[in-house]
Parts: structure tokens; sequence; C-alpha cells
């Protein structure tokens, strides 16, 4: 079967088709559930007290609307034939109503980077903290809108639709889901960034790496780096930058990892798995860098400046340990802080 090719006012949508045997009801539903618990996993082992984001709400409608997915795969699955509100759902819904979600969910990588990337540019030197309604409703209408956006795109769209009547009619025993190559460019994109900014910073990186020492900050074992004050703006952001790419790889490191393999294997994962909560957060970690280094003026070395971020410490990066006030831990094991 030919890939879909979607063209509209916004531009070209392409999508690489993964074709999967359709005794696939029962692979979808073991899938997705492993995907939900995953998100909902995320969403509770993740930092609490973080500043409200675009990214996290976000993140909670991802996991809602696969949750939802789950439940409505896993009714067909059980009554396999049935009607509602005068609407017949036999098992080849479950295809279809996965390939509209891979489909919606390939072409909001794009988008969603934008928003959650403005959203930290404009926000991340604020200090105080917002009203607690205001951001809220503002980020909750632009999710409620890119969700809208995509699904108008897929459903709206005739080619769209139609392709995937006729694929799914001949071939009942196949259902073809898609791969999103927004997801894909993303990946060569921040694999090709990480690694410029690794060899244009390794002698800095080798050095920190090498002077590190463990010691006891506020009564945890944390990581120190050594630290050299300059004054010159452009030495500043150069060991600003070292220090970025070591708290992001801190954290982070298997899942670049993870994204060289898949590149390198050229896999293709349906963009219904793609898109996912630790993804989400993956992205949203580097995109927190980003924000810091363009602003980097900007940061107040305030409490609040470093409640961004539910799974990287990136306080230390500006604000040195005071070497007064450290001794040596005592369990140097047990290192809680990576910057």
């Amino acid at each position: 079967m030919a890939a879909i090719l979607c063209e509209n006012s916004s531009g070209q949508y392409h999508y690489t088709q993964v074709n999967q045997p359709l005794e696939i009801s029962c692979t979808l539903l073991l899938i997705m559930l492993g995907k939900v618990f995953l998100d909902f996993f995320m969403l509770q082992v993740k930092q609490k007290k973080v500043k409200v984001s675009f990214m996290g709400y976000f993140c909670v409608s991802l996991a809602l609307l696969d949750f939802t997915l789950l439940l409505s795969i896993s009714f067909i699955f059980y009554f396999e034939d049935f009607a509602l509100w005068g609407v017949r759902f036999t098992k080849y819904h479950i295809c279809l109503f996965t390939q509209i979600i891979s489909l919606t969910y390939g072409i909001l990588h794009y988008p969603v980077y934008l928003v959650a990337g403005l959203d930290y540019y404009m926000t991340i030197a604020q200090t105080s903290q917002f009203p607690k309604r205001g951001p809220r409703l503002l980020y909750v209408f632009a999710v409620i809108v890119i969700w809208m956006s995509g699904f108008f795109c897929i459903l709206k769209v005739p080619a769209i639709y139609e392709e995937l009547e006729i694929q799914n009619r001949l071939s009942p025993y196949q259902c073809p889901l898609y791969a999103s190559v927004q997801s894909y460019s993303v990946s060569c994109a921040m694999v090709l960034l990480l690694g410029t900014a690794l060899l244009a910073c390794r002698k800095e990186v080798i050095t920190m790496l090498l002077s590190v020492r463990v010691v006891s900050f506020a009564s945890q074992p944390v990581l120190m780096f050594s630290y050299v004050s300059n004054n010159s703006s452009a030495c500043f952001k150069w060991q600003l930058l070292t220090r970025l790419l070591i708290c992001f790889l801190g954290t982070w490191a298997p899942f670049v990892l993870l994204q060289i393999i898949i590149l390198f294997l050229g896999a293709r994962i349906p963009a219904y798995m793609e898109m996912n909560v630790p993804w989400l957060y993956f992205i949203n970690s580097f995109l927190i860098a980003v924000a810091y280094w363009c602003r980097c003026h900007d940061v107040e070395l305030t409490e609040e400046m470093w409640s961004t971020d539910p799974f990287v410490s990136w306080k230390f990066c500006f604000m040195p340990f005071n070497n007064e006030n450290t001794e040596p831990a005592d369990k140097p094991s047990t290192v809680i802080v990576i910057c």
C-alpha cells in the first residue's frame, strides 16, 4: 500500500506506513495498556511543585486521550459487535480509531514543540508566580485548540478519510499504521544539535567531569563541579552550555542513546506509540535548556526559578556551590543531584 500524503494550506505531511497483521485487536490493546501505564507512571513520579506550563498541560491531555483510546478499544474488543447511538461498532473500528489517533499525533509534533518553546522563552526568566487562573486557562485553551486543529485536519481532509476507508475494506486482515516524519526529523535535529554541542565543548566537558567531587549539600550527597568565575559574556555562555549539557545528559542520556539506535537502524515507530509522556518530558527538558541558554543574562537566582523542569535540576548551572559550606559526603555512592 502507498503511504498517505496530506496536502492543505498548512503544508505537506508525509507518513511512512507500518503494516501489522490484524490479529491486531489484542496487540493494540496490550500496547495501549503498556503506554497508558507508562504515561501515568511518569506523571506520578515527576516533581509536583513545578510552575505551570503549556507542556505540562499537554502531557496530561495526552495521557487522558491515550486512556480514552484504551477504554474504547477494550470496550469494542470485549463486545466485538454492538450498536451505540445508532452506530454499529466492530473490531474494524479498533484499527480505524488507532489510525486516526496515529495520523493526528503525527502532525502535532511541530506545533506542540513550537508553542512550548515560545512559552519557556517568554516565561523562563520570570521570578514571580503567575495568577492561579490566568495561565491555567490560557494553557488549557491552547491545548484544546491544538487537539481540535489536529483532529480537524485529519477528519475533514477527504483524501485521508477516503484512503483509510479504502485500505481497511480492501485489506480486512491488515491494519496499516503510520510513523510521523515530524517526529523523525525532530529526533535527527536533537541528536545533531547535541552531538555538535558536545563536540564543540568536548574539552570543557572532560575537564569538568575530571574535576568532579562528591560533597554534602543541605545534608544530601551531591556532585560538585569546579567553577571558574569569568566576567566575559562569551565565556560565561560557553561555561553555561557545558553545564547544561552535563545536566541534560545526566538525566536523559539513556533516552539520547535510544534515539541514536533508532535512527541508526532506520526503525519507524507508529505515531500512536511515538508520542508519549516520557518523550514529551525529554523534549521539555531540551527546550528548557535552550531557553536558559538563550536568556541566561535575564535569569535571576531565586528559588522560584528552579521549579520549571519536573525531572532535571538546572539550579547549579547558574549558582555554584559555596565551598565553605560543604564537607565530604558520608555516602558517595548515593548521588541524587547531577549538575
